[in-house]
C-alpha cells in the first residue's frame, strides 16, 4: 500500500461530536458568549467531579498557574520576593518554568525518574531552604507522583503545592481524583488533552478563600462594591474563559471518564506489541500505572526512548521517516534547564541527566480515543521497521 493511500494516523486527536457542535452553536446563539451561566456550569461540574472543591475556569493552565502563583503570594511581583525559591522538575512543559520566573522568583530544579519522568522527591528534600516557597511537581503523562509523599514534605517545611496536573485530568491516586486533595492543582483543556475547551485550563482549590481570590485575579483583579462601582486592590490578568468554550468544557466532561479507559485500552496495546520488543530493540518503556491503581493514570501521552546511539539516523529523521507513513508523533519533552533562558542564568548540561537523556532519546507516539487497536498495530510496525532499517551495523 503507497503511503498516499494509507490513512493518517496524528499524534493527537481531540474527540468532537455533532452534540457538541450543537451545544456550542446553542450558546453562539445565546448571545451571552464572553463569562456568564455556562462558565458557572463548568465549573459547577468541575468542582463535582474533584469531591466538591471550589474550581475556577480560565484561558489556559498556564493562566491559571500565574494566578496560583499570586494567590500564594510567590516572588517579587505578588507579594513576595526576589529571593523566594520554587522547586520543579527540569522535565516539564515551558509553562511552569516560565511562569516562575515571570513572578520573580527563583526557579530551582530537581531531576526526574527516568521512567515515571516525575521528580525525584529525595532531591526535593535535599532543594528545600529556608528560601522554598513552594514545590511545583508535573505529573508526566498523567501519572499522578507519589503525593503522600509530596505532601509530607510539604507539610513538614510549611510551603505550598501547586500541582502542574495539565495531563492529568482523569487521573487518581489512593482512588482520589487529582485535584480533589492537596493544595492547588492546574489542568489544562488544549486540545491535546484527555478533554478540550479548544483552548482553557482550570484550577481547583482547596479553599473557597483561595478560589474568590482566583476569580478576581482572573479578571483585572475588579472587585465590586456595594453601591455597584468597582475598585481594584492589587493588579489581575485577563484569564477568563468564554462561555463557548465554557458550554464544549461542560459536554466533554460529561465523557471524560470513558475517554480514559479507551486511553487504558491502547496503553495495553502498545505494551503488549512493543514488550517484546524493548530489550532486543533497546527501547525503554515508559512507567505503568501504580500497583493497585491501574485506572489511576489517564495516559495522556505515551512516551519511549530511542536508542539512538545504536542508529545510522538522528531522532529527527526517525520522525520524518513516520512521518511519511503518516503516522504523526511528537517530543515530551525538552530538558527545561537547558533552554536559552535558563542556560543565560548559569545552566549547563551534565546537571539532570535523566531529564537530559529523556529529552534527547523521547519519542511521543500517537494516543486518543478514537484510536483503534489496528491503530497501534500500524504505529507499532512501522516504528520497528524504521528501527531495524536503520541499526548501526
Amino acid at each position: 500500500m503507497s503511503g498516499a493511500t494509507l490513512k493518517h494516523i496524528p499524534f493527537a486527536r481531540p474527540t468532537l461530536t455533532p452534540a457538541m457542535a450543537d451545544a456550542v452553536s446553542e450558546t453562539l446563539l445565546s448571545h451571552w458568549i464572553a463569562s456568564g451561566p455556562q462558565v458557572q456550569a463548568f465549573e459547577k461540574a468541575l468542582s463535582a467531579y474533584h469531591g466538591g472543591r471550589p474550581a475556577r475556569v480560565f484561558t489556559s493552565a498556564t493562566a491559571a498557574m500565574e494566578v496560583a502563583f499570586q494567590i500564594c503570594g510567590i516572588g517579587a511581583t505578588n507579594g513576595g520576593n526576589e529571593n523566594d525559591e520554587v522547586i520543579t522538575s527540569a522535565m516539564t512543559f515551558f509553562s511552569v518554568g516560565n511562569m516562575i520566573e515571570k513572578s520573580r522568583a527563583k526557579t530551582v530544579f530537581v531531576d526526574c525518574d527516568l521512567l515515571t519522568r516525575n521528580m525525584d522527591l529525595d532531591q526535593v528534600e535535599r532543594a528545600i531552604t529556608p528560601r522554598t516557597k513552594a514545590i511545583v511537581p508535573t505529573h508526566f503523562g498523567g501519572l499522578p507522583c507519589d503525593m503522600d509523599r509530596l505532601y509530607d514534605i510539604a507539610r513538614r517545611h510549611k510551603i505550598r503545592v501547586i500541582e502542574d496536573a495539565a495531563l492529568a485530568i482523569g487521573s487518581s491516586w489512593r482512588r482520589q481524583k487529582i485535584g480533589a486533595f492537596g493544595d492547588i492543582a492546574t489542568f489544562s483543556f488544549h486540545p491535546n488533552k484527555n478533554m478540550t475547551t479548544i483552548e482553557g485550563g482550570a484550577a481547583v482549590f482547596a479553599n473557597e478563600a483561595d478560589a474568590k481570590r482566583a476569580e478576581v485575579l482572573r479578571f483585572h483583579g475588579i472587585e465590586r462594591m456595594a453601591d455597584g462601582t468597582r475598585d481594584v486592590k492589587v493588579a489581575g490578568g485577563k484569564f477568563n474563559m468564554s462561555d463557548v468554550s465554557a458550554r464544549l468544557g461542560v459536554e466533554q466532561l460529561k465523557l471524560l471518564d470513558g475517554w480514559c479507559a479507551q486511553r487504558r485500552g491502547r496503553i495495553t496495546d502498545y505494551f503488549e506489541l512493543l514488550s517484546p520488543h524493548a530489550d532486543a530493540m533497546e527501547l525503554v518503556l515508559p512507567a505503568p500505572a501504580h500497583a493497585g491503581e491501574p485506572d489511576g493514570h489517564s495516559w495522556n501521552m505515551f512516551c519511549i526512548l530511542l536508542p539512538l546511539s545504536r542508529l545510522a539516523i538522528s531522532r529527527k529523521q526517525l520522525m520524518d521517516a513516520m512521518a511519511a507513513r503518516q503516522i504523526g508523533t511528537g517530543i515530551s519533552y525538552e530538558a527545561m534547564h537547558l533552554t536559552s533562558l535558563f542556560r543565560n542564568k548559569g545552566h549547563k548540561d551534565g546537571e539532570f541527566p535523566n531529564a537530559e537523556r529523556i529529552a534527547r532519546e523521547t519519542l511521543t507516539l500517537p494516543l486518543f480515543p478514537t484510536m483503534t487497536r489496528d491503530d497501534v498495530e500500524r504505529v507499532v510496525a512501522t516504528l520497528l521497521d524504521i528501527l531495524r532499517s536503520n541499526r548501526k551495523a
